[in-house]
């Protein structure tokens, strides 16, 4: 293999995760292949069942193939823009250098922020408290990467399968596959359960009683409440809990001593000048590794909830197994089959449900699987498991987090926008690559994590969807930014909010209107769960009210009235995109980044600078607006670079096609 044919293969979209090339609809029976890549992984393809393989491999290569223009990598418009993007991009990286470096005048004011670092005798920027909590501990995840698996090998050779769990009145019944299948199953969740203990207790010490308490409220509501209350319970008890978790601080043992029960006298009178540490706060001192357990717990909601849901939808299931009625393989489910088709109802089991809640690799951060597919998956491994695809997606991680290193330890923009500060200095151009640049390490540093924590699951026999599926400068489309951002959660939303609250399949306007005012409510429970923070919500309002334009822009220039003029219509769309982008960038850097003030500093140092003051374009003095005007003449060529961009995204998307992929992101 060429190292050229290698690269390609790592950086394919194969490789990030198959749900993006292969069919998300399974072959009835079950012949162990993989279908060939589709149309859209999210939706089956009507009247599939019913097709043979081969039919069914030319409806799809055409249907992808559909409406797709000829490419325009070598045309002379693509080698124009070639030329725009050689320039920029050394320029990009060397403007925000060049802020970076000692000599600047406002080094001294973040110098504070940055650690020793070691690559080239230059130092990084650790800063962020959020990332560098993961950096920090990188040796030690590695250890328990390897750790895991192997403990849980030693296990499985410890404990060969057996059939006995299945109760003797039901094993008649089940053929020697759904046996295999049932005693994998219990011979993984013992194993996980055990490890989640231990894995709970390292982590938040004596907290983790707390977190099995919760546990045990959800399901003892999911499993006694009627059936017609279950949604409307559940949603109450977990909003409640993120509310709860963030005013209570995480219920300290302390406080709760304070409040419920008798102080302990003999500790008081022994030593008094430690008043406060009564029983409660001594069994605060144990906090394990990570003490603010309600930060992680989060996450950790998503999947109560999943639990409930998908426990209260499969009661709705009557009329025997969705497998037989489908003539399915259940060691060869789609995705889409492993989250549908609800479990057995033995499956709904406390064992089962902590096993999942509390599953080590996808604990901390994710990805999100949903119960339905965690437990399919614990019956048969995915054929899309191989080592082959998991070694080379450990090497992308790798190279990703070397990404992260260059870039901390070269371009100190996370520090530079904590030390507020004296904005004037910088050219409009150096403040625009702050910002950006501050967006991408954003952007790597929850790709990191959440690529970490798949790599785990992947090599334990799980496969949960990837988070990330383009990068962050590969974006022009708000709706679509969103189902590629955080993937796995918004595939949660789509199936747990959006959908129920009626998603946007009204047709016409009113339809737009619906869909407009779910994704309020959506991205109002979004920022809430991130935080119950201001400028979280003020996020994420300002993501509803930036995905208006595209939409009316999309509901007044339909693409099927351009079929005879596609290159003015691409035109047109480029335009768009380009406010598109800057209005996501401007909404992302308030909720994640700067906040709303900074933004402002940002914002009025780029476009509001009329003092002369260098720019990009400030050498060619023949352009006398650059001497009067630097802010708004940058603006201008700004939006001409994102417009090239733009053009390149279409084309990839173009180049997918031709190759049978559109994804929706």
């Amino acid at each position: 293999m060429s190292l050229l044919h290698y690269a390609e293969r790592l950086f394919s979209l194969d490789t990030l995760d198959t749900r993006f090339t292969r069919s998300s609809q399974a072959k009835s029976g079950g012949s162990g292949s993989v279908q060939p890549p589709r149309i859209d992984p999210a939706k089956p393809i009507p009247g599939l069942d019913t097709q043979d393989a081969a039919s069914r491999s030319r409806q799809t290569e055409n249907r992808g193939r559909e409406g797709v223009q000829p490419s325009k990598w070598l045309t002379p418009e693509f080698f124009l823009y070639y030329i725009v993007i050689v320039v920029a991009l050394p320029l990009m990286f060397k403007s925000v250098y060049d802020v970076s470096i000692p000599s600047h005048p406002n080094y001294p004011r973040y110098e504070h922020l940055l650690s020793p670092g070691w690559i080239l005798g230059r130092k990084v920027d650790n800063s962020d408290q959020q990332y560098s909590g993961f950096r920090d501990n990188i040796p030690y995840m590695f250890l328990l990467l390897a750790f895991h698996p192997l403990l849980r090998r030693l296990y499985e050779s410890l404990r060969p399968f057996d059939s006995q769990p299945v109760p003797s009145y039901q094993r008649a019944s089940r053929n020697a596959q759904d046996l295999e299948g049932h005693a994998r199953l219990d011979r993984r969740v013992r194993f996980d359960v055990g490890i989640a203990c231990v894995f709970l207790l390292a982590l938040h010490g004596s907290s983790a009683l707390k977190v099995f308490m919760i546990l045990y409220v959800n399901y003892t509501l999911a499993k006694n409440l009627p059936r017609s209350y279950v949604p409307l319970g559940t949603w109450v008890l977990n909003i409640g809990i993120l509310f709860a978790n963030e005013l209570c601080k995480g219920y300290p043992y302390a406080e709760i001593a304070r409040y419920l029960l008798p102080w302990n006298t003999t500790l008081q009178s022994a030593s008094e000048e430690k008043a406060g540490q009564n029983w409660g706060a001594i069994l605060d001192s144990y906090g394990g590794l990570l003490p603010r357990w309600e930060i992680l717990f989060n996450i950790t909601v998503l999947r109560l909830i999943s639990f409930n849901m998908d426990y209260c939808w499969s009661l709705d299931r009557s009329g025997g197994s969705p497998l037989e009625k489908k003539q399915l393989d259940p060691s060869d489910l789609s995705e889409r089959d492993r989250v549908d088709i609800p479990a057995k109802s033995e499956d709904y089991s406390v064992r089962n449900y902590f096993a999942y809640v509390l599953y080590s690799p996808l604990y901390i951060a994710g990805p999100i699987l949903t119960f339905n597919d965690y437990i399919s998956q614990l019956r048969y491994t995915p054929r899309s498991i191989s080592r082959d695809r998991t070694t080379m997606y450990g090497i992308r991680f790798l190279i990703s987090l070397l990404t992260m290193e260059v870039m901390l330890h070269f371009l100190y923009a996370v520090a530079i926008s904590k030390s507020q500060p004296a904005w004037e200095v910088y050219t409009p151009f150096q403040l625009s690559m702050l910002g950006y640049f501050n967006l991408h390490i954003i952007w790597l540093k929850l790709l990191l994590p959440w690529r970490f924590f798949r790599l785990w699951a992947l090599l334990d026999g799980i496969d949960p969807p990837e988070n990330m599926v383009r990068c962050m400068s590969d974006n022009y489309s708000a709706l679509a930014f969103w189902r590629g951002w955080h993937r796995s959660f918004n595939r949660w939303i789509v199936r747990y909010i959006y959908i129920p609250l009626g998603g946007s399949g009204t047709r016409g306007k009113w339809g737009k209107v619906r869909a407009v005012v779910n994704m309020l409510a959506v991205f109002t429970f979004v920022a809430l769960w991130h935080d119950i923070q201001l400028k979280l919500l003020i996020w994420g309002w300002l993501i509803t009210l930036f995905v208006l334009p595209e939409v009316l822009a999309g509901y007044l220039f339909p693409k099927r009235s351009w079929q005879n003029h596609k290159d003015a219509y691409r035109i047109i769309c480029g335009i768009g995109a380009v406010g598109n982008i800057l209005m996501m960038m401007a909404a992302n850097l308030v909720g994640f980044a700067v906040g709303l003030d900074g933004l402002k500093g940002l914002v009025h140092g780029i476009v509001g600078s009329y003092s002369g003051r260098s720019s990009i374009i400030a050498p060619f003095k023949p352009f006398s607006a650059a001497n009067v005007f630097p802010g708004l003449v940058f603006l201008i060529t700004a939006c001409c670079a994102l417009f090239v961009g733009v053009q390149v995204m279409f084309e990839l998307r173009e180049h997918e096609l031709r190759h049978g992929i559109k994804l929706k992101c």
